[in-house]
């Protein structure tokens, strides 16, 4: 008998229960929705899936995150504590980066604010002196163009 189903004993009375379910949610679909044959298998089978869905245990949720740090001690002067190893860093692009973590997915992995800085403040202010030292952000007047 190659066309012969074999259900176990303890999946019989639900898998039961499950086809009943979909003929009797369908059949009452049906009853006030016109509804073209050939769309018929489809919706029994979406139907289907729904149902066999809910019977699977809810995925667990994950646990949340724990900082190796406070979230608030993570800001110093002259650096910024990763969330990932608890290590300081002067900037924490380079070492996102080595993660596979970009500063967008590590602020929503850890629930920071968006403007939760990537560069120590000393550090920056540091590299700002630099670039103003050397002229870098000034508009240049007086400079013509063409030939």
């Amino acid at each position: 008998m190659p066309n012969d189903i074999t259900i176990t004993a303890a999946n019989d009375v639900e898998s039961l229960y499950l086809i009943a379910t979909t003929a009797d949610i369908v059949s009452a679909f049906l009853a006030h929705n016109p509804v073209p044959v050939t769309d018929l298998p489809p919706l029994l089978t979406a139907v289907h899936a729904s149902l066999t869905g809910l019977t699977k245990p809810a995925e667990p949720k994950p646990e949340p995150l724990v900082p190796p740090v406070p979230i608030r001690k993570t800001i110093t002067p002259d650096a910024i504590i990763s969330l990932e190893d608890g290590q300081p860093y002067k900037t924490l692009a380079r070492h996102l980066g080595r993660l596979g973590l970009t500063p967008e997915q590590y602020r929503a992995k850890w629930g920071l604010p968006t403007n939760y800085p990537m560069t120590a403040p000393n550090y920056a202010a540091q590299r700002s002196e630099l670039a103003k030292k050397h002229g870098l952000g000034r508009k240049v007047m007086g400079r013509k163009t063409g030939a």
